[in-house]
C-alpha cells in the first residue's frame, strides 16, 4: 500500500550499512530489515513528538518535542547525541543565515551580481582560449622546426613576406582546404627567406 512513499531512501540506508560495518558483507533481506527498522523508529518517534506537540497546544513539532518523545519511549541514551547534533546544525544555520545577510547587505540584486558573474566567466574562456591558441601555435612551430631540420626545404612564393606564424596558418589553411598536393602536406616543410623552389 505504497510503503515505499514514507521508506528511507534504500541508498542512503545501505551508505550507513556500509559505514558502521565497512569489512562485513550484509544480505539483502538484512538491508531490507534494518531498512524497516529505521522507518518503523521514525514513524514511532514522530507520533509521540506529535502527541508532545499536541498536548502542549503547539501547532509545529519543535525539536524539544523529539527530545521529549525520546525519552517518553525509553530512549534516554540517545537524547545527548541527539542535543549534539542539533547544537552543531544550530551553528551550521547560523553561520549559512549570516553569509545570506553578508550577500543581501551588499546592495547588488541577485540578477547584476549573476551578470557580472556570467562576464567573468566569459573573460576567462576568452583568456582560455587565447592561451590555447598560442600553446597549439608554440607546438606547431616546434614540429614544424623538427620536420624542417629533416627534410628538404622549399618556400611557397606567396609565403615569403608573411612572419613564420602566418606562413603556417597559410600552410594549415591549404592543406584543409586540399590545394596542397599529398607530397607537401605530408612533409611539413618550412620555407625560408631567399630560397627558391
Amino acid at each position: 500500500e505504497g510503503d515505499d512513499d514514507v521508506s528511507l531512501p534504500r541508498a542512503a540506508v545501505n551508505k550507513l550499512i556500509k559505514e558502521m560495518l565497512p569489512n562485513m558483507r550484509i544480505s539483502n533481506d538484512a538491508r531490507e530489515l534494518v531498512l524497516n527498522c529505521c522507518t518503523e523508529f521514525i514513524h514511532l518517534v514522530a507520533a509521540e513528538a506529535n502527541e508532545e506537540c499536541t498536548r502542549q497546544t503547539k501547532k509545529t513539532i519543535a525539536p524539544e518535542h523529539v527530545v521529549e518523545a525520546l525519552k517518553a519511549l525509553g530512549f534516554n541514551g540517545y537524547v545527548s547525541e541527539v542535543e549534539e547534533v542539533l547544537e552543531e546544525y544550530k551553528v551550521q544555520a547560523s553561520q549559512h543565515k549570516k553569509k545570506a545577510t553578508r550577500l543581501e547587505h551588499l546592495g547588488i540584486p541577485e540578477e547584476e551580481l549573476l551578470r557580472q558573474q556570467e562576464a567573468l566567466f566569459a573573460e576567462a574562456r576568452k583568456q582560455q582560449m587565447q592561451l590555447d591558441q598560442e600553446d597549439m601555435l608554440r607546438h606547431q612551430q616546434a614540429m614544424a622546426a623538427a620536420t624542417a631540420s629533416s627534410a628538404p626545404q622549399t618556400v611557397d612564393p606567396s609565403l615569403t613576406n608573411m612572419t613564420p606564424a602566418q606562413q603556417q596558418l597559410a600552410r594549415l589553411q591549404a592543406v584543409a582546404a586540399g590545394q596542397c598536393p599529398p607530397s607537401a602536406q605530408g612533409s611539413g616543410s618550412v620555407p625560408t627567406q631567399g630560397a627558391v623552389s
